[in-house]
């Protein structure tokens, strides 16, 4: 009785202790107040006011703390992002209790090889691996894929034996595993709609025919890459090396993969990127999924007869240009094949594409130096890719009037024209001009990758910054381009000769020149009427704002032009196959070749010539030599020339309609703020 009058004393002179003891009564009777006790902390506070005097107590003490350390480190791990379920992981969530046996174990000890198979409704598949465990891995893997040829939920659960509930999918009462994310579409399986009447295409150089999208195409399933999507529509389609090129630092690889018999091909620096882009050409062509695409990087028609599907058409011509480059350049040294620019001419006839034909092949970043130019016509000013490009175009155009000047009319592009002065394109002729990145200037001015996402579309948001619009001049021997200085600026001969910089205008300027004045420049227009692009399709950086500002949207308020000229508007786009970035510095020499050229002409940016010193075919004094033969033959059915000019700038100054429209566009510029046109020393142009 003295025993229990001590322990009742000794509880009672210490509160805590009761409180102590008394929540350990509480707990044993209430498991669930236990936890709440646990988790609020309370029996630690106990714990460390009071001792308990029993060994029953002190193990329920040591309980107490075990659970409670438990639960601590429970918590802290669910705190986490799960962890990624492995293949069989997965098959035992849709299908638990499957049997995997070992069917054969082969090879050596030091390196066995074991076949284990497991059976899902009947069907048998099999894994294959170096342990028992890989093998089961295998196995499931394969077993997964297998459901991919089912693209709706309903049909994955009759294939893996689970019922089919007609629920609605859209209501929170119905939850699709996430297992199945990764193998099939949350969309109906609804075959492509048919391409309207006359949209489809003739065969491609590559055998495949192309379908044109309809106007609403399927969004691509942002969730999924090309690649998984396309196996999802065509089970076990394969993907081969097409070639393999450029140095180690830049390599480009193209892809190709067959479907239903057609070829489609993808180029980028990686395989896996080639790839993807190969799946996007097949879903686009076959399956009417396209990419989501930003605003500001979706093609501009033009204003013209649009006769071909845009994208089709930029694909192709970006194929057609890359691949003849490739061409050219693969039997030549590395040093040759090397470019940071490419830019390539290609003419269609007519609505079919299949005929499609690379006129021009050029590459070049540089302009000469002010010290080497000349007064008889012999250096290349501007070794841009787009401007040797377009200079080659013109030894084309000079070998199709000299057909008609030989009586081989039939086999020209050329016609005469129906006012009965010079010739003018055959119906249905058409002029692509492809390059590997947007032209220097106004059209690259601008952040590729600031505009994205659905809240910052790809738009531009300052269109009228001040530096919008502006003419601008490329930077002697060196890339990128400043702004012209504000008022009128006269380039001297001895002047840049004593160290002023020559300056060039940009390629943005002479594209938008050429929508204007055409392509032909000023010594063809005495023979045939203005000859326009037909549509500018770029490699990368594409960015369809800054390119229509930079090509012709500037240029909205022109005065009245002479008749024939007008303000083109050709079709802006980008292409599937985006060009990669190529850091480094930039070769110092341009390649170019036109249709007729048997190989390849090399020419130093720096002097304008060869590397030898000899004159390229595509300087002014080549060029007027073919002018002045073709005057002898076609005088009759010139369209401006009575006689034959002596020197090449009264050749030029005789072109009096297209002068008439280069001060036009000229006053335009200057009218809207944007500058003025720079032009070269006079005394370029003196040389007969």
């Amino acid at each position: 009785m003295a025993e229990a009058e001590q322990v009742t004393v000794k509880v009672e002179s210490d509160p805590d202790m009761k409180e102590n003891i008394n929540t350990m009564q509480v707990a044993e009777d209430n498991p669930g107040m236990e936890e709440k006790a646990n988790q609020n902390g309370e029996e630690l506070k106990g714990i460390k006011r009071g001792l308990p005097d029993t060994d029953e107590e002190m193990m329920d003490v040591s309980t107490l703390l075990q659970k409670g350390k438990s639960k601590r480190k429970k918590s802290k791990r669910a705190r986490g992002p799960p962890m990624p379920k492995n293949a069989l992981m997965q098959l035992n969530e849709i299908k638990p209790g499957l049997v995997f046996k070992l069917v054969t174990q082969e090879g050596p000890v030091h390196a066995p090889s074991f076949t284990v198979e497991v059976e899902v409704n009947g069907q048998t598949y099999q894994g294959v691996g170096r342990s028992k465990k890989l093998a089961k891995m295998t196995a499931a893997e394969v077993v997964l894929q297998s459901f991919v040829q089912h693209r709706n939920p309903s049909e994955v659960l009759r294939v893996v034996g689970q019922p089919v509930f007609n629920s609605d999918f859209t209501s929170d009462s119905f939850e699709t595993p996430k297992t199945f994310s990764m193998f099939q579409n949350d969309k109906p399986n609804t075959p492509p709609p048919a391409p309207p009447p006359g949209m489809e295409y003739p065969p491609s150089p590559n055998g495949s025919r192309i379908l044109a999208p309809p106007s609403g195409q399927l969004p691509a399933d942002t969730t999924k890459n090309p690649i998984m999507m396309l196996n999802e529509l065509k089970q076990g389609v394969k993907f081969e090396m097409i070639s393999e090129s450029g140095q180690s630092h830049a390599k480009n690889f193209i892809m190709a993969v067959s479907v239903d018999g057609q070829k489609f091909q993808g180029s980028a620096r990686s395989k896996k990127l080639a790839k993807a882009r190969a799946a996007q050409a097949a879903l686009a062509a076959l399956f009417n999924i396209a990419p989501a695409i930003a605003p500001g990087l979706q093609p501009i028609p033009s204003d013209g007869l649009q006769l071909h599907v845009p994208q089709v058409l930029a694909d192709l011509v970006h194929s057609l240009v890359e691949g003849k480059f490739t061409d050219l350049t693969s039997g030549q040294s590395s040093h040759m094949a090397r470019r940071k620019v490419a830019a390539g001419f290609v003419m269609t006839k007519g609505e079919g594409i299949e005929d499609a034909q690379v006129i021009s092949i050029s590459s070049g970043t540089k302009c000469i130096n002010g010290e080497y130019m000349s007064d008889q016509g012999l250096a290349v000013n501007d070794s841009h890719a787009e401007i040797v490009s377009r200079r080659c175009l013109l030894r084309f155009l000079y070998s199709q009037l000299e057909l008609v000047s030989q009586n081989e009319g039939e086999k020209s592009i050329f016609v005469p024209s129906s006012s009965g002065r010079g010739y003018t394109l055959q119906a249905g002729i058409q002029f692509h001009l492809y390059i590997s990145t947007s032209p220097c200037g106004d059209a690259r001015i601008f952040s590729p990758h600031e505009a994205t996402g659905e809240d910052n579309p790809a738009t531009d948001k300052h269109p009228n910054r001040k530096a919008r619009g502006q003419l601008r001049t490329k930077i002697e021997s060196g890339e990128g381009t400043i702004p012209v200085r504000s008022g009128p600026v006269i380039q001297t001969w001895d002047g840049v000769l004593q160290g002023e910089r020559l300056l060039t205008m940009s390629c943005s300027d002479k594209l938008a020149r050429w929508n204007v004045l055409g392509i032909q420049g000023s010594l063809l227009s005495h023979f045939v009427e203005p000859i326009y692009l037909n549509s500018v399709i770029l490699g990368s950086l594409y960015h369809s704002d800054h390119l229509s500002r930079a090509l012709y949207s500037r240029l909205g308020c022109l005065e009245e032009l002479p008749a024939t000229y007008r303000l083109n508007r050709p079709l802006l786009s980008g292409v599937s196959n985006t060009q990669s970035r190529m850091p480094g510095k930039a070769p110092n020499f341009s390649v170019n070749w036109a249709l007729g050229d048997p190989e390849l002409e090399v020419i130093n940016a720096t002097t304008g010539k060869q590397e030898g010193g000899q004159p390229s075919r595509l300087c002014k004094s080549a060029l007027f030599a073919k002018f002045k033969e073709l005057h002898g033959k076609l005088a009759g059915g010139a369209v401006t020339l009575a006689s034959l000019p002596k020197t090449y700038a009264e050749a030029k100054t005789q072109a009096v309609d297209y002068n008439r429209a280069k001060v036009v566009m000229v006053k335009a510029f200057e009218k809207a703020g944007l500058g003025s046109w720079i032009k070269k020393p006079m005394e370029q142009d003196l040389f007969e």
